[in-house]
């Protein structure tokens, strides 16, 4: 590992461990962070809303030292870091502030790994995604906004009002 800079980072996770990591990360005063939506469960006898991870097997991890990321990686739910080549990919402090941002504000929020086929590209004017570009899609037969976070290759799929929406440049 080159020089360990203070950070964050994304640890993949076994599934279904999110929430058990993130806890025991707290309690040893390591900083995570793991989005989640809530979402209908549906069971012989019943239904539930459940808070689910917005991005199942994957957690957000902020490491201010090299010891930190042995700790993690230690830790029997992690499975490994993401990485780029041989380096672990570091995460912007925006891309986690706009995912902090998507799920506090966001309704009708899905998560698909689809490689969807590029569309109208706009910019958001009003509300509280202001300032993001996103593109608009047909997906399940209505017209979704799609605002991409590239570095899980994911697709964050949003209902906007169209009037929100702007041309770009």
């Amino acid at each position: 590992m080159k020089k360990f800079r203070p950070s964050w980072y994304v640890i993949y996770t076994r599934p279904r461990h999110e929430k058990k990591l993130a806890s025991e990360l707290t309690e040893m005063t390591i900083t995570s962070f793991l989005p989640t939506i809530k979402s209908l469960r549906t069971w012989n006898d019943r239904k539930k809303f459940v808070d689910s991870p917005l991005f199942p097997s994957y957690i957000f991890v902020y490491l201010k030292t090299a010891q930190e990321y042995f700790t993690c990686l230690g830790h029997d739910s992690v499975l490994f870091f993401i990485k780029q080549g041989k380096d672990i990919c570091q995460v912007p402090q925006s891309i986690i502030d706009d995912i902090k941002l998507i799920v506090a504000n966001g309704k009708n929020i899905e998560v698909c790994e689809d490689k969807l086929s590029p569309g109208k590209r706009l910019i958001i004017t009003e509300g509280p995604f202001t300032g993001f570009s996103c593109e608009i899609i047909e997906y399940k037969g209505r017209q979704r906004i799609w605002v991409r976070i590239d570095l899980l290759k994911r697709n964050i799929l949003l209902d906007l009002p169209i009037d929100y929406l702007a041309q770009t440049g």
